[in-house]
């Protein structure tokens, strides 16, 4: 049994960046992806370099690489007990600012209303 629920950050809008943002992803991508998410569940905090490692202000990465392309989970930690995803990208040489605090932003917003903001389907 996971240790750390994970769950998927939705948007007033009903969209759920991270199922977005896999769907655009070659099969081979999504399934190391999943596996990732499933290491992430658990292990929680715990889950450090080269699969995982924190990259500013609470906000964490799940690493992702596949012939030479680098893909990237954004996620944070709600209560100790919930990994979020917030969402995915693929990056070059680091994660840019810009992706760090849009994951903060979604930090915020799921934060003051948590019911608002996960997702119920699943992956």
């Amino acid at each position: 049994m996971p240790r750390t629920r994970v769950v998927l950050d939705r948007e007033i809008d009903g969209a759920v960046p991270v199922l977005d943002w896999l769907e655009t992803l070659p099969a081979k991508v999504r399934e190391k992806t999943f596996f990732r998410i499933q290491r992430l569940a658990e292990f929680g905090h715990e889950l450090r370099r080269p699969e995982a490692d924190l990259l500013r202000d609470g906000i964490h990465e799940l690493r992702i690489g596949m012939r030479g392309q680098n893909y990237r989970v954004l996620y944070f930690l709600h209560e100790s007990v919930a990994a979020v995803l917030a969402h995915g990208l693929v990056k070059e040489a680091r994660v840019p600012p810009q992706e760090i605090d849009r994951a903060l932003a979604r930090r915020a917003k799921f934060e003051a209303n948590p019911a608002r903001h996960t997702h119920t389907g699943g992956l």
